[in-house]
Formats: structure tokens, C-alpha cells, sequence
């Protein structure tokens, strides 16, 4: 059996076949791989043929599932930028003062260290493809945090735009959208998501050629409302008979199930797939409560496990085991220290982590996993409410209990769909969470640096727009709006 160290050195161990021109760009020459993370928004659970779902058929994702080290209990945060903040630094979003998706709630505090960041320190070339949603101000863009290559929209989706600082180009839609490309909007041609996989996969095919490892980030905006897209995506559902927006986010899925497919065969035809780590995952519970939930409770937004388990798969050929399920109870701030460890990069020393390596797990799905706790809250409270909100739209999550709003334990492992309130039967367990999650609480609380934030009056990706091809307010109104301009 492979050990942990065999692991992280896997691809040194075919040094001598590195060497043949047909295995010339399957794995770097330090041995690290490159690394590849899909996530998708508000696409859930159930959203994937091979956990189920009835209707929606996703062949690609499939095929990578089946060649995938699976985690099957894997959460997240109930929405998008905390979920985003959770697994850049590897610590609970609150920490680093994401306690909502609008408002400048979102920012990613500015002495946060990102994967992004600690993986470009250990020579790897840095990616991201589609949507940030962790600060729109300059500052806070991902160029600043890490990446070196940037093709985003803004705010938490395209054509989203609210008070403050969190916001997108003006009247931009999911077709044919404005980009910003390393600081300059560029105006695409086509549907959103395969935009961000056309220059996704055109930045992974000129790094591999340049033979350093590689971190590409591609993170749709999709399947997130407005549901739209493709016509021929969408109208097999329609035909099947369900209503405009339920067939638009499946066919929205179909859409990403199709890119997923041509990146595997991009990998495969580049010879890069035995020295790439790709891993699926998405960022919250499904947006469409109506639809199939693979028998979970409640969706986005909420606590509980519909609101927060996931898909999350890891494919490394080679390296990885084919059709393996993993149980153990893992989580989104699992995924820095894990990525770390495989990369051989250094964590600094001033960093203090949530989560754990799973490469454990990866190696062996019935490796040692000590019971841990995990921590849930929607956020989204109003200004100034932090402290009274405390067990609102909360939970803690153990290997085997789900305590709920300070009120409901659910036995996950008998009761997943959280049908039966058993927290009177089980008081010395309620006792012992709500311990950890009063500790926890304390903690994080004085971390919420954003909770008082004023964002500018005018929007920044908007500003930055009209700068560039004009329209929008003029210079003398702009300044009337924000006498603190300097630009």
C-alpha cells in the first residue's frame, strides 16, 4: 500500500518514464502535480446522475465520479462567498470576516492567506476561472491573493450588482458576458460557462508546455440564477415536461457536465491526466428545492445537511484509487492543508488552520479519522446583529449527530433526511456540542472584521467599466458622489 509520503513524492517515483517523450508532460519535473479544482454554484447533491437523480443526466461527471476517490459526507457553508473564503484559507469564513454574500460581508480580510498564495510560494503557476465573490475592491481581487492569471466576473454572480462594493459590469448577462482578464475587460462571445473553460483550458494547455506545476481554479457562476442558457441544453427537459426554470438549471448542468467532459479529454490528449490532481465539488446546496435533494433536508441557505453536503470527488490516476468512497466526515476547510501537503508547499507558520490533510483518506478510505465537530451559520444577519444571532440558522456537525438551532439533534446515521428530533435522548451529547460550539463562537466572533465596512459609492467593476469604454457617470459626478476619489 501506498504510504503518505509515497503519496505526496508519487510522481517522482516514475522519474525514469518522465523521461520518454510520451510521458514528457504527464508530470512536472519536481514530481508535484498539477492541480485542477471544479466548483460549480448552488448545484447540489442531487444534481448528478450518479447519486440518483432521476431525470438529470450528466455522463461526464459520472465517468469522473466512477475514476474518483469519492467523499461522501463532505459539507461546505450554506452559500457561496462563505463557502469560497472556507476553502481559500482553510479556516470557517468567519474567521476571516465572511459572514454574507453582499454588503462588503463578502471581503476576504485582508490578512488571510490563501491555497492560491502558499501554492504560487512553492513555484506553482496560479489560475482562476469565473467567479470570486471575496471583494470587488482592488485590494481584495484575487491578483492581490495569489493568482496569476484572472478571468472573473464580479460580485457573487454575472450581472449582480448591490450597494457598496459587491457588483458586476453594467448590464452584463450570461451570454456573450464582459470579463475582467488580468485587469482589463474583455468582451467574449458565447455562454458564461464555456467561456470560463475556453480560457481555462487555454492557460492549462500554455502551462503545461512550459513544464511547471499548475493551480487552475475553475469556478462557474453556474447553475445560479437568472436560469438560463443554452437552448439545446435545456430542451430535453423541457420536452420531459418540467417548468422553464427547472429545465434551464438542469440544462445549465448539462452545459457544465459537457465542459467537465471536454477537460478530461484535454488532459488525456495532452498527456497531462497521471500527473494531474482534478477535483469536483460545489459550493452550497441546491437553489431548486422543488427538485430531487437525494432524500436531504432543506437546500442553500439552510443548516441543515441539504443546505451544506456536497459532491467532492479526486481523480489522480496513477495515484489515487478508481470508485473509492470515503465516509469519514470531511469539509471544505479540509481542502487547503490537503492541497499543501500534496504540493510539498510550506504553510506559514503564522497561519492557524480549521482543517485537516485528507490525504489520509485519500490513501486509505478507512485510514484513522479522529470525530470532529463542524460548524455551521447562514450569516446574512443585519448590521450590528452579530452577537444576538448567534443561534440562528446554526449548526454543529459530528461523525454521527447534527445539532440544529440550538434545539434539534437529528441521528444522522440512522435519520439522514433529519425526520426525528432526538435531543432529548441524548443529553450528554447536546451538552458536549453546544460546549464546542459557545467555544467556537467566542473565538470567531471578534474575526468578524467586516461587520461596520462602508463600501465606495460607486461600484468598482462598473467604474473600471465605464473608464474603459466609457459611458456611465461622468468624472464631475463621479467626484460628487465620493469626494474621497483620488483616480
Amino acid at each position: 500500500m501506498m504510504t503518505r509520503r509515497d503519496f505526496v513524492n508519487a510522481a517522482a517515483l516514475a522519474g525514469v518514464a518522465a523521461l520518454m517523450p510520451r510521458c514528457a508532460r504527464a508530470r512536472t519535473a519536481a514530481g508535484r502535480p498539477n492541480i485542477v479544482l471544479v466548483i460549480t454554484d448552488d448545484q447540489g447533491y442531487g444534481e448528478l446522475s450518479c447519486h440518483g437523480n432521476p431525470i438529470l443526466k450528466t455522463p461526464h461527471l459520472d465517468r469522473l465520479h466512477a475514476q474518483s476517490v469519492r467523499f461522501t459526507d463532505f459539507h461546505v457553508s450554506p452559500t457561496c462567498a462563505p463557502t469560497r473564503a472556507a476553502l481559500m484559507t482553510g479556516r470557517h469564513e468567519f474567521r476571516s470576516g465572511v459572514t454574507h454574500t453582499i454588503y462588503e460581508r463578502e471581503r476576504l480580510s485582508l490578512g488571510a492567506t490563501t491555497i492560491a498564495q502558499v501554492l504560487k510560494d512553492a513555484g506553482y503557476a496560479t489560475g482562476i476561472f469565473g467567479k470570486w465573490h471575496l471583494g470587488d475592491e482592488e485590494p481584495y481581487q484575487p491578483e492581490k491573493r495569489g493568482f496569476d492569471e484572472v478571468f472573473i466576473h464580479g460580485g457573487g454572480g454575472i450581472g449582480q450588482t448591490y450597494p457598496g462594493s459587491c457588483g458586476d459590469a453594467p448590464g452584463n448577462s450570461y451570454f456573450d458576458p464582459a470579463i475582467l482578464h488580468n485587469g482589463t475587460f474583455v468582451k467574449t462571445t458565447g455562454f458564461c460557462t464555456d467561456v470560463f473553460f475556453d480560457r481555462a483550458l487555454d492557460w492549462i494547455g500554455a502551462e503545461s508546455r512550459k513544464g511547471g506545476p499548475f493551480f487552475a481554479y475553475i469556478s462557474t457562476n453556474a447553475p445560479h440564477s437568472p436560469y438560463v442558457g443554452p437552448e439545446a441544453y435545456q430542451r430535453p427537459y423541457l420536452d420531459a415536461g418540467m417548468a422553464t426554470a427547472d429545465a434551464a438549471y438542469y440544462g445549465m448542468i448539462a452545459n457544465i457536465d459537457d465542459n467537465v467532459g471536454r477537460l478530461l479529454a484535454r488532459l488525456d490528449e495532452w498527456k497531462l491526466s497521471e500527473g494531474t490532481l482534478l477535483i469536483f465539488m460545489t459550493d452550497n446546496g441546491h437553489s431548486r428545492g422543488n427538485l430531487y435533494n437525494a432524500g436531504m433536508r432543506s437546500a442553500k441557505g439552510s443548516p441543515y445537511q441539504g443546505g451544506t453536503r456536497v459532491p467532492a470527488f479526486f481523480r489522480w490516476p496513477g495515484t489515487l484509487g478508481r470508485g473509492v468512497d470515503v465516509n469519514a466526515l470531511a469539509a471544505h476547510i479540509d481542502l487547503f492543508p490537503t492541497l499543501a501537503e500534496i504540493a510539498g508547499a510550506k504553510i506559514p507558520g503564522s497561519v492557524e488552520l480549521d482543517g485537516r490533510s485528507l490525504v489520509p483518506l485519500l490513501l486509505d478510505a478507512k485510514a484513522d479519522w479522529p470525530d470532529r465537530c463542524l460548524f455551521v451559520h447562514k450569516g446574512r444577519w443585519a448590521r450590528g446583529k452579530a452577537a444576538e444571532s448567534k443561534y440562528a440558522d446554526c449548526a454543529v456537525r459530528n461523525t454521527r449527530f447534527r445539532l440544529v438551532n440550538n434545539t434539534e439533534l437529528y441521528d444522522i446515521a440512522d435519520d439522514p433526511g433529519e425526520t426525528k428530533n432526538v435531543i432529548d435522548q441524548h443529553p450528554e451529547v447536546v451538552a458536549k456540542m453546544r460546549a464546542a460550539y459557545d467555544r467556537w463562537w467566542d473565538k470567531v466572533l471578534p474575526c468578524m472584521v467586516n461587520e461596520d465596512a462602508v463600501g465606495p459609492t460607486v461600484n468598482p467593476f462598473k467604474e473600471h467599466y465605464w473608464r474603459q469604454f466609457g459611458g456611465g457617470p461622468d468624472e464631475t459626478l463621479l467626484k460628487q458622489m465620493d469626494p474621497m476619489r483620488t483616480i
